[in-house]
C-alpha cells in the first residue's frame, strides 16, 4: 500500500543511533521520554527531507485517507490535522484524524484519536511524563506498521522478538497499568492484548479483523 507498510516502527531511526537508544531503554528507563522527543525531532527532520522529494498530496486526499481510519459517525466531524500539525479541516465532536502517523516520515496508516490520545501524543512528542483519569480512545481501521510487541524502540524484525502488523484495530489509554493485570501481552493468542508493557507507551490493542 506504501513504503512504509512492513518497515519496523522506528526504522527510521538513524543506526548510530541505536547504541545510545538500547542503553537508555535498559539502563534509564525514567529518560524514556527524552528518548521519545529525539525519535520525533529525527522523525521530523527526516520526514522534512522525504516530503521535499516525494509528489505533495493534496489536502482532499489527506483528509480521504484520515476520515477512513474510523467509523463515519467519528470521522465526518472530526478535525483533521495533518502529521506537521497542520489543520486541514475544523471539526466539531473531539476527536482528531491524521493520514498517517507522524512518528514515522511517509507513513501512510491513518488514525483518528479521542482528546486523550491527542494529549498523550503531544506528551511523548515533548519527552514529558503522560497521566490520564479516563479512559483514552484510538481508531486505526486501515491497520498499521509493523512493530516490536514488546519494545517501541526495536528496529531489526530478525531480532528475535515478537513482530506484528496489525490490521484493523482500537488501542486504548488506561488510567492505571494495575487495569491492565492479566491481560495477554500476546498479538497472535486471540483477541485484545498489552502492546510495549513496562514503557510510558504501553497501551491495549484491540484486533477488529476484516470489517
Amino acid at each position: 500500500m506504501d513504503s512504509y507498510k512492513n518497515e519496523p516502527f522506528v526504522k527510521i531511526i538513524t543506526r548510530t543511533t541505536k547504541a545510545t537508544i538500547g542503553e537508555i531503554l535498559v539502563k534509564k528507563p525514567n529518560q524514556y521520554g527524552r528518548l521519545i522527543a529525539a525519535v520525533v525531532m529525527v522523525s521530523v527532520g527526516m520526514g522534512s527531507a522525504t516530503s521535499a522529494i516525494a509528489e505533495e498530496e493534496s489536502a482532499e486526499t489527506k483528509i480521504a485517507r484520515a476520515m477512513s481510519a474510523a467509523p463515519d459517525s467519528i470521522s465526518a466531524k472530526a478535525t483533521i490535522m495533518d502529521v506537521d500539525g497542520t489543520i486541514l479541516r475544523e471539526g466539531s465532536n473531539g476527536w482528531t484524524c491524521l493520514p498517517g502517523v507522524g512518528l514515522i516520515p511517509g507513513d501512510k496508516h491513518p488514525m483518528c484519536n479521542d482528546a486523550v490520545w491527542m494529549g498523550w501524543m503531544k506528551a511523548a512528542g515533548e519527552g514529558v511524563p503522560f497521566t490520564t483519569s479516563i479512559l483514552g480512545v484510538s481508531y486505526m481501521l486501515q491497520g498499521d506498521a509493523m512493530v516490536n510487541n514488546d519494545n517501541p524502540a526495536a528496529t531489526d524484525p530478525e531480532d528475535g522478538g515478537v513482530w506484528v502488523q496489525e490490521g484493523p484495530h482500537l488501542m486504548l489509554l488506561l488510567p492505571s497499568t494495575d487495569d491492565m493485570e492479566g491481560m495477554s501481552r500476546d498479538p497472535f493468542g486471540g483477541g485484545h492484548y498489552v502492546m510495549w508493557d513496562k514503557t510510558p507507551m504501553v497501551h491495549i490493542m484491540v484486533p477488529l479483523g476484516d470489517i
